[in-house]
């Protein structure tokens, strides 16, 4: 895990890409990689790559990025980890290949000249990397399936710059900082930034799953080499006959297969643990797996104690089950108070989550670990949201009378003169409640797109929601659509909360402290695998998981109630001045209304 950065002067009139700047942008990133820091330049200067390291796989110098191909021709600057990597290379070398070191990052230089662009299709992992290729004089920009890890690049028509953070372009001092209504409109009701909007409108996120090429003529179109709809449509398409035993199997099978891939390092690998069945169950994987010696995790409050929100007596229950090296870390509001700051500075992009992450990685970096595993996209993967039952039946009840000309509209315009009365999203309910698209925006969002004049302004609320256009951004997650109901909302959740949320979260909280965050269930291997059973098993999923570790998840943690992996931040916001704008908007009620709300309107621009 790593912070990459780059400049191409890509037009014959562009100055050469600039040292000091490409040094701005790759040091703004220090905490992505404090082990190590590089650069490299094309001999004409048209072309700089930086690298800031954090040492997981050949922990030796000659790992160091920016990394060039033997004969000079390719270089690439490279975050994530490929977990296939050793496959990869004794494939390499039968064909005659010779490496130099003991890194993914140089099985990367070897596909491509292999295999070119094609080589995405082979790769299993995180990742996102920038590749040179002096021959074509073409730089490929390459971000992994699932979008596990960030890439943004700006292009102003003379000069693309890219790296793994926004603020890190920003921090390059040479972009423009033009506030983007799409990325601002789409916090205010997501609350968080939808790709391929950034809140800049000179910064845009490379999609998940895709890659693009920028030679002498500029940016070329976008090409997609992964779609999450397209596999659970795929998958709808099979039903595969199997007992219960052969489903469990597979389960297992597949699951240990991915955990097993993500325990390739060099250095230990802990894991974060709730008392959930997605950590629970990686947990006793992980021991299936072979790992011995396991260091575990788990956040607590004291606001939570001897209530159903405290995570801590069970986690420590399932860490003795399999018998793992466990610590409860306790968070107070002091320590809340006083890691406000650098959370925000750390925010990469504005988000109403994270701060759990934060708190989580900062006690797995106090015990000395860089590397941990995280349950995160188990929902997702095996239907634990309440979404997958709500939402199909919001479409069911609904999409006739959500067909009838403008009655939505007028019911929302009636019920909106109530407003102190009235859910917003009740309000809101034949308006969108027919369709897959508009059921997710009442289940996920916020603010409803009528509120947020009342936050953003008239100017920006307006050009944001006419550039964003929600039902349609959301719409594109099922782009083809899947046949069934588990697939389509499967599909949306993560497409686009896992991606654009928790996956970011993940990513910006975790690197804050050097810490590399895998997951396990967010696999696109594993995907392709379990698709066509998930759904099929939908009602019982979840204990299909409990069950595929050898030793299985007791049954308190099974049947326990889901509560979430959260904080009391609701009370100590109440309780922090410097976190009140929400009061400076009386009209939209913010005093009853779920702290979330309130906390993506402190953090929206004035």
């Amino acid at each position: 895990m790593c912070g990459i950065a780059g400049i191409y002067a890509y037009h014959y009139a562009a100055n050469p890409a600039e040292r000091e700047e490409l040094r701005r942008i790759r040091d703004h990133m220090s905490a992505r990689g404090p082990d190590g820091f590089g650069e490299w330049f094309s001999s004409d200067g048209r072309i700089g790559l930086g690298h800031r390291r954090l040492a997981i796989l050949d922990l030796s110098e000659r790992g160091l990025q920016p990394m060039l191909s033997s004969d000079g021709n390719l270089a690439i600057t490279f975050n994530g980890e490929i977990y296939n990597y050793r496959q990869l290379r004794a494939r390499l070398e039968s064909q005659g290949h010779i490496f130099r070191t003991d890194t993914d990052t140089e099985v990367l230089l070897h596909l491509y000249a292999e295999k070119g662009e094609a080589m995405v299709n082979e790769l299993r992992g995180m990742f996102a990397f920038g590749l040179w290729d002096a021959q074509k004089r073409a730089l490929l920009l390459v971000r992994d399936p699932y979008g596990i890890k960030p890439l943004y690049y700006a292009d102003d028509g003379w000069t693309l710059r890219f790296a793994s953070q926004v603020k890190a372009l920003v921090a390059g001092q040479k972009i423009s900082t033009n506030p983007e209504p799409a990325g601002l409109v789409g916090f205010a009701l997501f609350g968080s930034v939808p790709e391929p909007f950034t809140t800049y409108q000179e910064v845009r996120s490379l999609p998940a799953g895709s890659f693009m090429w920028v030679d002498r003529i500029g940016t070329h179109d976008i090409k997609r080499y992964f779609c999450i709809a397209e596999v659970y449509r795929s998958a709808d398409a099979q039903k595969p006959r199997r007992t219960n035993d052969e489903v469990q199997a597979t389960v297992r099978n597949s699951l240990l297969e991915s955990v097993q891939h993500h325990l390739v390092s060099d250095v230990p690998v802990g894991a974060f643990l709730s008392g959930g069945v997605d950590s629970g169950a990686l947990v006793g994987l992980m021991r299936d797996a072979g790992q011995r010696e396991i260091q575990t995790i788990t956040l607590t409050f004291e606001e939570f104690r001897a209530t159903r929100q405290d995570e801590a007596p069970l986690a420590e229950r399932i860490a003795a089950h399999y018998a793992t090296r466990h610590i409860t870390r306790l968070v107070t509001e002091q320590e809340f108070r006083e890691d406000l700051p650098k959370i925000l500075d750390a925010m990469d992009q504005p988000t109403i989550d994270g701060i759990n992450t934060w708190f989580v990685s900062k006690a797995a970096r106090e015990l000395g670990l860089k590397v941990v595993l995280s349950g995160l996209g188990g929902d997702e993967l095996f239907g634990g949201y309440p979404s997958f039952n709500d939402i199909p039946l919001s479409v069911r009840l609904l999409s006739i009378p959500g067909q009838i000309p403008w009655l939505g509209a007028l019911v929302r315009r009636l019920l909106g003169g109530f407003a102190h009365g009235f859910n917003p999203k009740t309000a809101s309910i034949l308006e969108f409640g027919g369709t897959y698209p508009g059921a997710y925006l009442l289940r996920r969002g916020l603010f409803m797109p009528w509120e947020l004049e009342g936050i953003l302004g008239k100017e920006v609320a307006h050009h944001g929601l006419r550039r964003l256009d929600p039902i349609r951004c959301i719409g594109e997650a099922l782009d083809p659509e899947p046949k069934s109901s588990f697939g389509k909302v499967a599909a949306l959740e993560s497409s686009l909360y896992m991606r654009n949320q928790l996956l970011r979260d993940a990513d910006w909280a975790s690197m804050a402290h050097s810490l590399e965050v895998r997951v396990p269930l967010v696999d696109a291997t594993l995907l392709k695998q379990l698709a066509p059973l998930t759904g099929q098993y939908a009602r019982r999923s979840k204990r299909l998981l409990a069950n595929s570790p050898r030793l299985p998840l007791p049954n308190e943690v099974v049947e326990r109630a889901k509560t979430g992996f959260g904080t009391p931040i609701e009370r100590w916001l109440r309780r922090d001045n410097r976190v009140q704008r929400w009061k400076q908007i009386p009209a939209l009620n913010l005093e009853s209304c779920p702290w979330a709300r309130r906390w993506a309107v402190q953090l929206a621009p004035a």
